[in-house]
């Protein structure tokens, strides 16, 4: 005959009584600034056992660009296309893949073409959304070149989609950051065409 223990009783001596198991609410809960702090340790211990350095994620961008900003008097659009990115979903921890194209009108100022690449490198360089990505490349490219504008459109395919959830193979998530005078219609749209998009 099947036997239901009564609640509140340990009825084959396995561990607590119902009436003694505490609620996890009824404890003090431990301030966020100690968790995020454990966690940053924790995340920083697991890059090291894999052999990375976790500082790497620090980057000083005047490094990365090493002097390779030159007055050349030029203040038309230039655009590099169909930059390789490869990020990590910060919601699952899968791989994102794609393309981004950056596109700015020069003050005056040229960047090295190769930094550009090595921007959208740096921009992809941690856990990250696909949207916060696309403004940090625009951004950064804004702050270094001080240009007239800068426009930043990213394709990408992430497999959180293609693997999870709604399985969606093949679709691809298109976003976009437009800075200065790329928020002129005709400016923007000139960049679209030159990007074979318009």
């Amino acid at each position: 005959m099947l036997q239901i223990p009564c609640p509140g009783k340990d009825t084959e001596g396995l561990g607590q009584s119902s009436d003694s198991i505490q609620n996890p609410t009824d404890e003090r809960r431990e301030p966020a600034e100690e968790r995020l702090e454990k966690m940053c340790g924790a995340v920083r211990t697991l890059l090291e056992c894999m052999g990375e350095d976790p500082h790497r994620y620090r980057v000083d961008i005047d490094s990365i660009i090493n002097g390779a900003v030159f007055c050349e008097g030029h203040d038309e659009m230039i655009m590099v296309k169909d930059i390789d990115i490869h990020s990590l979903c910060e919601h699952h921890l899968i791989p994102f893949t794609g393309k981004m194209h950056i596109g700015y009108v020069s003050s005056g100022a040229v960047i090295g073409l190769s930094k550009l690449p090595r921007i959208a490198e740096i921009a992809s360089r941690r856990l990250q959304i696909q949207e916060r990505l696309t403004k940090h490349g625009a951004r950064m490219v804004m702050d270094v070149l001080q240009p007239q504008g800068v426009a930043v459109v990213m394709e990408a395919s992430h497999l959180c989609m293609e693997m999870r959830g709604v399985e969606k193979k093949g679709s691809t998530t298109v976003t976009s950051c437009v800075l200065g005078c790329f928020k002129e219609r005709d400016v923007y749209n000139e960049f679209l065409r030159v990007l074979g998009i318009n």
